[in-house]
This record gives structure tokens, C-alpha cells and sequence, in this order.
């Protein structure tokens, strides 16, 4: 599948890779990082963040038809991202890419996870001209690979998130809160506050009320 170039020669308005997880999670929440640059941690984030510095500190290993790199400097012109990777396997003569994500938790319902791996998946496509049909989700908590196929389907889920995270973020605006049943594991509730936000007073039932004050 021929992905159109995102924004032809704008380096400089890529945006992190991260933000598609983020994006296909909840636009609120990719705003509320990318555009407004609001973060809040709690013991979830905090055990991804120590997973990911483990392995990014972790050294490049070689082995006979195996090379693994940590922390590669990852870009795709065509879906205008730009970010690392956990871990890359080059496998087999010559060396082909496999992009490895390192997650925390358990498998997932959505396909955040799977749209990242993939959108890495297509930039090692465009840095070194080779096909990268497969990759894998390592998760923390049940200790497992989880094969993911770049096919058709995924690749056109993550050049349109990729397509609309870009337009959200790069518009500036951050869209209103709608309240849902990931609002409860988001460590930006509080800042996000959608079950207040969602359904705000009237100015002017506010004004009413303050006047009666």
C-alpha cells in the first residue's frame, strides 16, 4: 500500500511517534501532552517509564544473523512522525528489520499499541528501503511476545491516525472532554476532568447562581 507523503520538506513539523498511541487512546489526551504539554504520572506510567529506560539502557547485542539496537532514531516523511524505538532485530543476511515495542501491562482491546508498532514498522521501511512485514509487543506483566502482522488493515489505521493526530495537534486545539471507560486508567484524569468538563453550566446559569450568591 502507497501511503501519500504527509507535509512534503516540513521536517521541522513532525510530530512524536508516541502521539498515535496516544491519538487512537483518546485526541483529549494527545492534546493535552502534545499541544498544551501537560503530563501527570501515576504507578502505571511510572512502570512503563522504568521498563523503557531499562531497556534503552540495555546494550546492543550481536550474535551470528542477530543485531539488536536499542533506542534507534526512528522517521517517516510519509506519516510525518518521528521517535525510537524500543529495540530493532536485524535478522538474517541481509539484515532485515524487526521493530520490538516493550509495554507494561497485558495485551489490549484497542489497537493502540499495534498502530505504533506499526507506524515504526513503516519508518525502518523508509530508512533502509526494505520490506518490514512483522514486529513484536513485548508486555511486562504476562512476560510474552505478541506477534503483530503489518497487513492492509493495519496500515491503513495507522496512516489515518497518523493523518488526524497530525491535524489535532498542529491545529493547536484541544478537543472537549468525552467521559468514557478509559477515563478511569488515564493519569491525566484530574487534569483532563472530563465528568465536570464534559457537560459544563451555562454562563448564564452561572452568572444566575453567582448573583444569587
Amino acid at each position: 500500500m502507497v501511503i501519500p507523503l504527509a507535509d512534503p520538506g516540513t521536517e521541522d513539523r513532525l510530530i512524536p511517534l508516541s502521539a498515535l498511541q496516544h491519538h487512537l487512546f483518546c485526541p483529549r489526551q494527545c492534546a493535552l501532552i502534545h499541544v498544551e504539554g501537560l503530563w501527570a504520572e501515576d504507578a502505571a506510567t511510572a512502570e512503563g517509564r522504568l521498563l523503557h529506560e531499562k531497556v534503552d539502557a540495555g546494550r546492543p547485542e550481536r550474535r551470528p544473523g542477530l543485531h539488536v539496537a536499542r533506542g534507534l532514531a526512528l522517521r517517516s516523511l510519509a506519516l510525518g512522525v518521528a521517535g525510537r524505538a524500543d529495540a530493532v532485530e536485524f535478522r538474517g543476511e541481509p539484515p532485515n528489520p524487526y521493530p520490538v515495542e516493550y509495554k507494561r501491562g497485558r495485551p489490549k482491546a484497542h489497537r493502540a499499541d499495534e498502530v505504533q508498532l506499526c507506524a515504526q514498522a513503516i519508518c525502518l521501511e523508509e530508512m533502509f528501503g526494505t520490506p518490514v512485514p512483522e514486529g513484536a509487543l513485548f508486555y511486562g506483566t504476562t512476560r510474552r511476545r505478541v506477534a503483530v502482522s503489518f497487513d492492509a488493515e493495519l496500515r491503513a489505521l495507522t496512516a489515518r491516525v497518523a493523518q488526524e493526530a497530525r491535524a489535532n495537534i498542529l491545529s493547536g486545539r484541544t478537543p472537549p472532554p468525552v467521559h468514557g471507560p478509559g477515563c478511569e486508567r488515564c493519569s491525566l484524569r484530574d487534569l483532563c476532568q472530563p465528568t465536570r468538563l464534559e457537560h459544563p453550566p451555562r454562563v448564564a446559569d452561572w452568572l444566575a447562581a453567582r448573583l444569587k450568591e
